[in-house]
């Protein structure tokens, strides 16, 4: 063998043996499993939405999953609320708006949170001084109307309760039954700080004389007696929203050029609803309850909530939709009343309107 071939046969002799050596074992850090994540139930009205992105993100920087109970309307799921609060079904409770406000805090149903975000909300929509129920959107219930009834009617369009008395406008409003409805009790309510307790049936007399059109809920009014959303509806005015003219052009099957409702926003015909969020007492998961707070009066949940439940942001900074501003306006002058006041003859002004109204 000579010298170039023997070279050759050792390099791979070497090579061979080298590959039968078994390789040293690597030890690998295991990463540490993260902790399972926490779950925190939210109640709420059946109205409530949330996006699925911003609501995922905010879970998984918390390693936590919200559940969120539907507990019916607002005065439903508050009755649920205080009757369970002795051992509570959810860790927050979000929905109580201004005209059920006292029943929530004179139950006494919520733990006071200072939150760090309120420094980026109005005083206005603060009610609670102590802290216990959080503002997180308003909207305003206003008197909407069908844009092209009134050109083609060539008929001014109402600008003040006095207005509605007139022989003009005889069977052309649709309300809704203040004991069963969220937006009829509020227009209700604007009529009560317009006329005062004693003077607000004085009114509702006349308007059941001028044909007012009552129904059970707003579903039925805006969709069945409205003629602006349906276009088959025979009365041309509604009791709704403020941002009812943006979600017609929002949901509208065509692309439209421009709204085909309207609301009325004269000083004191609107009346506002505010909302609010409250951690519960009784609550295991104070820390994770107040995070659901912040997260609610944060940037991110504020701009996303027009478009999912239709109401206004609290907090400044906070971006409307494009519709929002092009369609819809915010009343100058809402109607309002203390939630003490609200709170003491709620019923009792809805016994003695249905006595006027319904008989």
């Amino acid at each position: 063998m000579n010298k170039k071939i023997w070279v050759i046969f050792c390099l791979l002799s070497g090579m061979l043996l080298a590959a039968c050596v078994p390789k040293a074992s690597v030890t690998e850090t295991p990463t540490p499993a993260l902790p399972a994540p926490s779950l925190l139930t939210v109640m709420t009205h059946d109205s409530f939405a949330v996006s699925e992105e911003v609501i995922r993100t905010f879970e998984q920087e918390n390693n936590l999953r919200v559940e969120f109970l539907k507990s019916g309307d607002t005065g439903s799921a508050l009755n649920r609320a205080i009757l369970t609060k002795a051992s509570p079904q959810a860790d927050v409770f979000y929905g109580v708006d201004n005209t059920f406000l006292s029943r929530a805090l004179e139950a006494d149903i919520f733990i006071p949170y200072d939150s760090p975000a309120l420094q980026d909300i109005p005083d206005e929509f603060e009610l609670d001084k102590q802290k216990r129920a959080l503002p997180v959107d308003f909207g305003d219930v206003c008197l909407n109307y069908d844009k092209a009834y009134f050109v083609k009617a060539k008929l001014a369009v109402p600008q003040s309760f006095e207005d509605l008395l007139k022989l003009e406008y005889k069977g052309l409003l649709v309300v809704q039954n203040p004991a069963t409805s969220s937006p009829g009790l509020a227009f209700m309510l604007a009529t009560v700080a317009k006329y005062g307790a004693d003077g607000y049936l004085d009114f509702w007399r006349a308007l059941r004389n001028n044909e007012v059109v009552v129904v059970n809920d707003w579903e039925t009014a805006y969709y069945t007696n409205f003629s602006g959303s349906s276009g088959r509806g025979p009365q041309p005015i509604v009791v709704s929203y403020n941002s009812s003219p943006a979600a017609e052009v929002i949901f509208a099957p065509e692309p439209l050029e421009d709204a085909p409702t309207a609301a009325i926003t004269s000083p004191g015909m609107c009346f506002r609803q505010i909302e609010f969020v409250g951690i519960l007492k009784g609550t295991t998961k104070q820390d994770l309850a107040e995070k659901f707070v912040d997260f609610m009066l944060s940037l991110p949940f504020q701009n996303d909530m027009p478009l999912q439940m239709f109401v206004y942001p609290v907090r400044n900074g906070a971006n409307l939709p494009a519709e929002f501003v092009k369609y819809s306006a915010v009343p100058d002058q809402p109607a309002s009343l203390d939630p003490e006041l609200i709170s003491e003859n709620r019923e009792s002004w809805i016994t003695a309107w249905g006595e006027v109204v319904l008989r």
